[in-house]
């Protein structure tokens, strides 16, 4: 069977799963732009309102095929420059995607799968699970945003450790560094991100998507820059229908209802 990614709908939630048996779902280039045109799908469909990352079989990914990465040495240095684009193209769709998005991860998410979950908002794992930017391993260095993903969240010391000696990380290690958000049982990181997936869709989708952006704006603005990034978020939201919503429901008591 090849590299596929599958998509799957619960409730308000579009279930991307990466599929490549025998390979521990490892990467193909054609998953990159199936990859973007769902989540293209995602952000265009109001009943959409989360995306769940994952792997199939209770293994997230093993990051990129090897046997691949050796043919294309023989091929012009193109080939590879263009395949890395394409999956730059896939992690910043995951980015700007205005819906949540929750890397959901079994067994182990290595070299460019470890990117594609750093890429993602929220990270559910399993107790077990292990991140691993093996590149060095083999002669090579990060793609897929990963080292910039590491020294952003990370302390620079470890971001140095992870990358440099490309051993695997337990996932308990970076829930301690608050990048892995939820450690739960083997087994049940995709069930534990549907029901996450669940209470988040019952927000404000107006709220989260500001809120993502803003997020997103922190890692350039200056203050004064996100003061008035902030200020006009704020005055915008007041002023949409959820606002109304979550302020009467509030005062009334009652469960909001943005749908």
């Amino acid at each position: 069977m090849s590299a596929e990614l599958k998509s799957s709908r619960h409730n308000g939630t579009l279930i991307l799963t990466l599929s490549n048996p025998g390979a521990k779902n490892a990467l193909h280039p054609d998953m990159y732009a199936a990859a973007i045109e769902m989540l293209s799908i995602a952000e265009r469909d109001d009943s959409i309102d989360v995306v769940i990352l994952t792997g199939a079989d209770n293994f997230f990914c093993s990051g990129g095929n090897l046997n691949r990465l050796l043919e294309n040495r023989s091929k012009d240095r193109t080939v590879q420059a263009d395949s890395i684009d394409n999956l730059n193209g896939w992690i910043d769709a995951l980015r700007n995607c205005s819906k949540p998005v929750i890397a959901a991860v079994e067994g182990a998410a290595a070299g460019a799968g470890f990117s594609l979950a750093l890429a993602c908002d929220l990270i559910v794992a399993g107790t077990t699970a292990k991140f691993v930017m093996a590149y060095v391993k083999v002669g090579l260095t990060p793609d897929g945003g990963g080292s910039w993903f590491l020294t952003q969240a990370l302390p620079r010391q470890l971001a140095t450790e992870i990358i440099m000696e490309g051993k695997p990380v337990p996932a308990s290690r970076l829930h301690d560094f608050g990048l892995v958000n939820k450690l739960v049982p083997d087994g049940s990181a995709l069930s534990s991100a549907l029901e996450w997936a669940d209470q988040l869709a019952e927000l404000s989708p107006n709220a989260v998507t500001r809120i993502k952006t803003l997020i997103s704006d922190a890692e350039t603005n200056s203050l004064p820059q996100h003061f008035e990034a902030e200020k006009h978020s704020f005055v915008e939201s007041l002023h949409h229908r959820d606002a109304l919503e979550g302020i009467q429901s509030f005062l009334e008591k009652r469960k909001a209802n943005y749908k």
